[in-house]
This record gives structure tokens, C-alpha cells and sequence, in this order.
């Protein structure tokens, strides 16, 4: 949702485009089928897609003074038609011509050009410095609606427009006068006929300028400004202006003033909006990660898709139920529907980061670690609060487990300890402190009996602890700061994973490593699971791959790619028929277990 103009409606009316860390997801509207187009090697800064519907471009992010790939798609096919690198450090934006005969490309802030280039050829025609060097850096691109030869380039008091001579490979601009006005331009709009152009600022207003004359018509609201300044705009056939702005309003505007008829409110900045068809329908994308539909007549909104704006901490899968999962964030704990991936329930703790999760084996409540100290407890079916355990621990909550039969809570907090919670029908009261560990403790997991858990820490260790007589029963040292364990069904085994890439096979009965096998090539492991038989188990880290690897071979069987940011943590559902992985740029995703 932060990449500006990145949610697009396909002109089959049929899908919608978006960026999602690296890859871009192409949804189809009815069935919300999903396909995606990998070869980015960073995060996607921008998106377009040809006005016939054939092509479609991506430009991406690279790290500073390597050339950024601009990616030609085929859409039907769904394949890579060509890499165009001219561009350093950023593309910024993007403009197919409005027969598909050129594409414009914008370079980013340490770049500052822009480049013509030819679709059927895939090569760079000419390019050019895109600001005058007196004038502030260009952010956005458009191109005209008529004629292939034309676009407008905009940015911090700069508004150009561009005359492409094909034959001498040159394209010369001529700056747009708006007199006594100073802008940041933030969005701009062609008019179908080609004879104006309006223009989005971050101080509220929209300004509408000639094409041919180049110069300034008029601009407005004049009084009332758009707060946190117009983000996005639609131009309709009826001549009125649908305005996106960053406090969260989409309004529609009538006339030369620009006077509000109809507005509503969305959550977060409004970074796209995209016409379905002729207007009578259009989606609005927000910052928040919220996209919405709006019919014009009722200009009603209805929320379509949302999922966590910040990095995804846990998962977790109720016992035995494949149906349903929760997963937690910045802000907020979500239930999600499995087969449909709809979120059925949200329950937000403004401000508060939520570390951990799980849900009782009762399926009564689900319990929360949070970075506050608090651990708090929800009602899974409608999100009320049931208790909290104040000042749980002292570095704010890490990891957190129930044990079997529902009445003892096992926290882990960031100052090293573990503590036993003794949680009655309406107490909760401490029942015991572990003071071993001397770093955060990453993980929690209990046996099945209810007799014994296992800790890991940062501090290098995971401690087998007694939790009937509280003491230590057995520990494993290893040169690596442990983010996940797992026990093995049968509970003779423990495996590991940490910043070592390093998978340990350890000994429950005596503390000593059976084996160890290299889990990963760059990045450290943040998660795994084990399914319910032992056979197979699942890691996830900071190398971005989901690998599913037999316990007792010790060797990778499959491999999933997809995720853009670092995996935080992954769990196999009960029946074993999916496997779910969020990670630390908020993306959840849902694979089909092999």
C-alpha cells in the first residue's frame, strides 16, 4: 500500500494489479484468484499497465550506484518480455504511451533522468536530465492521452511537458508557468482530449493547466484545502474530479472551484486510485494496506482486502482446526479464514507491538505476549478482552505458550526470564519465576504431559525446565543466538534454529547434539514446524525461502519461493494441508503443503 499509483485495475475490468515486496500480484476481482510475477530482485517502487491491457512494467529499488531493472511483462501470459537497466539507485515512476509504442521511465532522486524507450524494440530511444537544475527533484510521470509523442513529467516546483522527436532521438521540455505558486506536485491527470492536465499538491490543491499554452487555468479549493495534500486523483467523463488525499478522504469534486459534493472516510493515506471501467465503479489503496470498492452512484465504500501494515511477528493455528489462524502485528492481533483468506476478526491494541501468540487448547481464549509486559487475553469469536496480567516482565513480553489443559501460562520476556502463570476462572496469579536465561527468550514449547517445557534465548541456550518441581533439567549451549525449537512428536528430540544457519538435533534425555545440518546459505533461521507425525519439518528466515526437509535424512525435499522480506515464523496446519508464512514486510502467505 506505500507504493503511490500501485493498485491498478486491469482494462478487462477483470483484475487488479498491485506490488507486494517483490513481486507483483495480479488478482482476479470475482474469484480472488491469485497470480504473481517474480524477477525483481527488490522491493517494486512502481507499476503501469498498457492502456490495451498486453503489457505491463515494474521498475524496482536497488542499493545505491547499482543500475534499477525496469521489467516488460507479457500479461496474458504472465512471463518476462525484457529487463530495460539504464536507471541508478530507484525507478520512480513509469508511463506506457497511449498506443503501447513507447514507455517513459522516470529515474529515481540520486538519478534524476528520464528515458524514452521503444516497447517493440525494448530499447532506450533518448533520455534527458528530468529536472531544470534549478528547480527540485521530478517524482512523477504521465503520459498524454492522445498523442504518442507527448507526456508531462512533475515533481518540487517543476511541471514539464515533453515533446519526443523520434527521428533526431531527442525529446525537449518546456517548463509550465503557474505564476506566484510554489507546489510539490504529487499526482498528475491527463484529460482524455489532451488539452489539459490537473495536477495533485501536497498543499491540499489541485491546479488545472493547458497543454498547449502551458500555462496555469486555475487551481483550487482556494479555501478549504485538502489536508495532508491531494495523493492521488480520477478524472471522469463527466468532467469531475474524484480527489485521494493523505489525511484518508476521497471526495468528488464538481466545477472550476473544485467544490466537494460527496466525501467519505478511509483508513490510512490514499496512495491509488483506479477506475473500473467508465467510473461506474472505482478502488481506492491506502497506506494502511486497505483496499476498497466504491460505487459512484451510492459513493459507499466497502472494504475488499486488508492485512497487516508492519512486520508479522507469529502464527498460530488452533489445535486441531486447519480452518482458521491468527496471526499478530504493530497494533493489532487478526483471525483469518484459511480456505477463503478473509480476515474474520480484528482486535487492535493501539501503538503496542504484539509479540507472540497462541490459542488455549480449549479454543476459549487466545493469549498475547505484548512489548508493553502485559500479556492479554481475547475471546476468539468476537475480539472482547478477558484479563491482563500487568508488569508480566519488566523488557516487555517475547514469547508466550498454554499448557494442555488450559490452566497454566508459560511467559518468556526480554530481560531472560520465564515465568509460570496460574490462571484460575477469573485469577491469574504468578506462580513461579526461572531466572537462567540471560537475554531475550525467542521461543516456548511445552510437552504434551504438561510436565516439562523447553526455552530458547538469545543468550545461546535452550533450557529443559521441570514445571511441577521448577528447576532445570537439562541444557544445550550453542555459539548462536537460538530463534525457534520445535520437539519432536515423540519428545525425545529437540531441534533448533538460530543465527548460526545452523538445524541442531538434540537430546532431550542428556543435553548433547546429535547432529547438526546447515539450514540455510545467507541469514539467520527464525522459524520452523514439525508435523504431527515427525516425518517432515518446515524453516523459514532471513534467506526468504520456505524449506520443507525430512527429519531423519536431514535433507531439503521442497523449496518455496516467494516472500520478499525476512521470514519471522511459519507453522504446518493440523491436517497438514497448507503451510502459512508471514514475514517482516506484512506479507502472509499461504502454500499448499506437498
Amino acid at each position: 500500500g506505500h507504493v503511490p499509483c500501485g493498485l491498478i485495475c486491469h482494462p478487462d475490468k477483470e483484475h487488479v494489479l498491485y506490488p507486494l515486496g517483490c513481486t507483483v500480484v495480479i488478482q482476479e476481482l470475482d474469484s480472488k484468484k491469485q497470480s504473481f510475477l517474480h524477477g525483481h530482485t527488490n522491493n517494486v517502487s512502481c507499476i503501469v499497465v498498457s492502456r490495451n491491457g498486453a503489457h505491463v512494467a515494474s521498475g524496482q529499488v536497488t542499493f545505491m550506484g547499482f543500475k534499477a531493472d525496469i521489467i516488460l511483462w507479457d500479461f496474458q501470459r504472465k512471463e518476462l518480455l525484457a529487463r530495460l537497466s539504464l536507471h541508478k539507485g530507484r525507478i520512480e515512476g513509469l508511463a506506457f504511451s497511449p498506443n503501447s509504442l513507447y514507455l517513459v521511465s522516470l529515474g529515481g532522486q540520486d538519478d534524476g533522468s528520464v528515458v524514452v524507450w521503444h516497447v517493440g524494440q525494448r530499447e532506450a530511444i533518448c533520455g534527458s536530465r528530468a529536472s531544470a537544475r534549478n528547480a527540485g527533484n521530478t517524482t512523477v510521470v504521465m503520459c498524454s492521452s492522445c498523442r504518442d509523442e507527448m507526456f508531462v513529467t512533475a515533481g518540487n516546483g517543476t511541471i514539464r511537458v515533453w515533446e519526443l522527436d523520434v527521428k533526431n532521438r531527442k525529446i525537449h521540455p518546456t517548463e509550465c508557468q503557474t505564476g506566484q505558486l510554489k507546489r510539490v506536485i504529487m499526482c498528475v491527470k491527463m484529460a482524455d482530449d489532451d488539452n489539459y492536465f490537473y495536477v495533485g499538491t501536497s498543499s491540499g490543491d489541485v491546479l488545472k493547466v493547458n497543454a498547449n499554452s502551458k500555462l496555469m487555468t486555475d487551481c483550487g479549493p482556494r479555501k478549504e484545502k485538502f489536508s495532508s495534500g491531494v495523493t492521488a486523483l480520477l478524472l471522469l467523463k463527466t468532467g469531475d474530479l474524484i480527489v485521494g488525499t493523505g489525511g484518508g478522504i476521497v471526495a468528488l469534486c464538481k466545477g472550476s472551484n473544485y467544490k466537494v459534493i460527496k466525501k467519505i472516510q478511509v483508513q490510512g493515506a490514499v496512495t491509488s486510485l483506479t477506475l473500473r471501467g467508465q467510473g461506474h465503479q472505482f478502488f481506492v489503496g491506502t497506506n494502511e494496506c486497505q483496499i476498497y470498492q466504491i460505487n459512484y452512484t451510492a459513493f459507499k465504500e466497502e472494504l475488499i482486502a486488508a492485512c497487516h501494515k508492519e512486520a508479522v511477528h507469529d502464527i498460530v493455528f488452533p489445535s486441531g482446526n486447519s480452518d482458521l489462524f491468527a496471526t499478530c502485528s504493530k497494533n493489532d492481533i487478526r483471525v483469518w479464514c484459511t480456505p477463503e483468506s478473509r480476515e474474520l476478526l480484528r482486535i487492535v491494541v493501539p501503538n503496542m507491538t504484539c509479540h507472540a501468540i497462541d490459542f488455549m487448547r480449549d479454543s476459549k481464549s487466545i493469549i498475547s505476549a505484548w512489548d508493553d509486559g502485559k500479556i492479554r487475553a481475547f475471546l476468539p469469536v468476537s475480539g472482547q478482552l478477558m484479563y491482563v496480567i500487568h508488569h508480566a516482565h519488566t523488557l516487555g513480553v517475547t514469547a508466550i505458550a498454554a499448557t494442555s489443559d488450559c490452566k497454566r501460562i508459560v511467559s518468556g520476556g526480554g530481560e531472560g526470564q520465564v515465568r509460570v502463570w496460574e490462571i484460575g476462572k477469573s485469577t491469574q496469579k504468578l506462580g513461579e519465576v526461572l531466572k537462567e536465561h540471560v537475554s531475550t527468550v525467542s521461543c516456548i514449547k511445552i510437552k504434551k504431559d504438561d510436565r516439562e517445557c523447553v526455552t530458547a534465548s538469545l543468550d545461546g541456550t535452550c533450557i529443559i525446565w521441570d514445571i511441577e518441581r521448577f528447576v532445570r533439567k537439562q541444557m544445550f549451549l550453542a555459539n548462536t543466538l537460538f530463534k525457534c525449537l520445535c520437539y519432536h512428536p515423540e519428545e525425545y528430540q529437540v531441534i533448533t534454529g538460530g543465527t548460526d544457519r545452523q538445524i541442531g538435533y538434540w537430546e532431550v534425555f542428556d543435553g548433547s547434539v546429535i547432529r547438526e545440518v546447515e539450514g540455510s546459505v545467507s541469514g539467520s533461521i527464525n522459524g520452523m514446524d514439525i508435523t504431527s507425525d515427525g516425518a517432515y519439518f518446515v524453516t523459514g528466515g532471513d534467506d526468504h525461502l520456505v524449506k520443507l526437509w525430512d527429519y531423519n535424512e536431514g535433507a531439503v525435499t521442497h523449496v518455496g519461493v516467494g516472500h520478499s522480506g525476512n521470514i519471522t515464523r511459519l507453522k504446518i496446519c493440523p491436517e497438514n494441508k497448507y503451510i502459512v508464512s508471514v514475514s517482516a514486510d506484512g506479507a502472509i502467505l499461504l502454500w499448499r503443503y506437498p
